[in-house]
């Protein structure tokens, strides 16, 4: 099911008040974004990457905002179920528990025909794209479980163009990503945690610029619209959209 960002929907102050939201690829720009609106929205994000001295500037930030934030340094590329289960306990010893988990960590190479792809690079992708999301999930579910409302979001990619010639393994993730969400939906369309999924639109990113090296990014918008998004589907605002996919590429796409 897609949907729409509510019409003039805006987070306050408190609209994530007492949550705890754990933000993958912390780091990124999309991570960060996020990270931040979390805190403006009076939640505690926790960042997680593999670069410790990007996410201590993300942490940075978030403090000099007036909010808290926590750091949980993990390479999702070696991470195994035992990490993860030790990162979740570690969330909830540290943050007093967990209200949801925002996957916007990716790994993409650039764009290149199947024929050229290093066999370690299509592994690492797969994993970090589309395994670990899944094994963090898989781990942190007990965690969320025990909140009245969590929510899980995932971001996904436009399928008809990552589906395309020279996607390689990042498209084929986004796609398996795509199937998870679905499946996830599903298994776990009552209770207190939700399933979400936000397709953005075109963003000025890292991600982006690798991708399409000859774009003027500076023609796209910043990854700060879509991280508002992502704190409306962490609300108990977006209840209603249990499952869905809320998709903010431009209707002339």
């Amino acid at each position: 099911m897609r949907a729409a960002l509510p019409t003039g929907w805006a987070a306050s102050a408190d609209a994530l008040a007492q949550r705890v939201v754990l933000v993958t690829g912390a780091a990124g720009g999309l991570g960060r974004a996020t990270a931040l609106a979390i805190a403006r929205a009076g939640g505690m994000p926790v960042l997680l990457g593999r670069k410790v001295r990007a996410l201590e500037r993300v942490y940075d930030e978030v403090e000099a905002a007036g909010a808290r934030a926590a750091i949980y340094p993990l390479d999702l590329e070696g991470a195994t179920p035992r990490d993860y289960e030790e990162m979740a306990e570690s969330v909830e010893r540290d943050c007093g528990g967990l209200d949801g988990i925002v996957h916007a960590a990716a790994h993409f190479s650039g764009l290149q025909p199947a024929a050229a792809i290093e066999p370690l690079d299509w592994l690492r992708t797969l994993h970090v794209d589309l395994s670990a999301p899944f094994l963090l999930t898989q781990a942190c579910l007990p965690l969320l479980a025990r909140r009245a409302d969590a929510s899980v979001v995932f971001v996904l990619d436009d399928l008809e163009r990552v589906g395309r010639a020279h996607w390689g393994a990042y498209g084929v993730a986004k796609h398996g990503l795509a199937g998870l969400v679905s499946i996830l939906a599903q298994e776990l369309d009552s209770g207190p945690v939700r399933v979400h999924a936000l397709l953005p639109p075109p963003l000025r990113t890292a991600l982006r610029r690798t991708a399409y090296f000859g774009e003027n990014s500076l023609q796209l918008p910043p990854p700060d619209g879509a991280a508002d998004a992502l704190v409306y589907l962490l609300t108990a605002d977006a209840a209603a959209l249990r499952g869905a996919v809320l998709d903010l590429r431009p209707a002339d796409r």
